[in-house]
C-alpha cells in the first residue's frame, strides 16, 4: 500500500513542479522522468480497466478480482507495430510452455478495444487485451513515456498474493532471454 502510495506521490509531485517550472520560465521545458517502475516484492498497484479478446466480448478486469491467479501484465507502445506484434506472436504461438495453466495474461496499450479485438480475431491471440487510452493503468505502473504518448515496453507478473514477483522496466521483445526470464518469473509465481 506505502509503495503504490509513494508511486502516486511522485508522480504528482513530478507532474506539479514540472507545471510550475513552465508557468516561471514562460516557455516549454523538456518533461520530468517518470516515476520508478514498482519493483519486485511491492504489492501491486491495483486497477481497473476493460479489455476485450477476438470475439469482441467486452471484459471488465479488476486486479483485486484476479488474487489467488498469477497475473502477467505487459504494456507495449501499439497495436500492429514491428516489435509489438512480435512480442504478442510470441505470447501466442508460445503460450501453453510460456504462460501455461493458472495464469491470466493481459497485454496493454493505448488502443481501443475496437483496435485490440480486430487484431487479436485476424492474429488469433488467445487472451484478451486491455485498452488504455487515457493512460491510467500506466500511469500506476510507471510504464507511460508521456502523457497521450505510446506506453513504455513493461513486463510485471504479479503473484498470487498481489505482490510484484517479476519487473522489467525495458522489456525486449526480440530478445529470447527476456522471454526466458519472464518464464522462470512465472513459473516462480505458480509455485508459491
Amino acid at each position: 500500500m506505502f509503495a503504490s502510495l509513494r508511486l502516486a506521490l511522485a508522480a504528482s509531485l513530478t507532474l506539479a513542479s514540472f507545471a510550475a517550472a513552465q508557468q516561471q520560465s514562460g516557455q516549454a521545458a523538456a518533461p520530468p522522468p517518470p516515476p520508478p517502475v514498482p519493483a519486485a516484492g511491492e504489492m501491486a498497484p491495483d486497477f481497473t480497466a476493460t479489455a476485450t479478446d477476438a470475439s469482441g466480448k467486452v471484459i471488465p478486469v479488476s486486479l483485486k478480482d484476479l488474487r489467488g491467479k498469477v497475473v502477467v501484465l505487459a504494456f507495449y507502445p501499439l497495436d500492429r507495430s514491428s516489435g509489438c506484434t512480435a512480442e504478442l506472436n510470441k505470447f501466442r504461438d508460445e503460450y501453453s510452455t510460456l504462460f501455461g495453466d493458472g495464469v491470466v495474461v493481459y497485454p496493454t496499450s493505448i488502443d481501443s478495444l475496437g483496435s485490440h479485438s480486430s487484431w487479436a480475431k485476424e492474429a488469433k491471440f488467445p487472451f484478451a487485451m486491455i485498452a488504455d487510452p487515457k493512460g491510467d493503468v500506466a500511469q500506476k505502473y510507471a510504464s507511460q513515456a508521456a502523457a497521450g504518448r505510446p506506453f513504455r515496453r513493461t513486463m510485471f507478473v504479479i503473484g498470487k498474493d498481489g505482490k510484484i514477483a517479476y519487473s522489467e522496466a525495458r522489456f525486449n521483445a526480440l530478445a529470447q532471454d527476456g522471454y526466458d526470464k519472464l518464464a522462470a518469473a512465472i513459473k516462480a509465481a505458480k509455485a508459491q
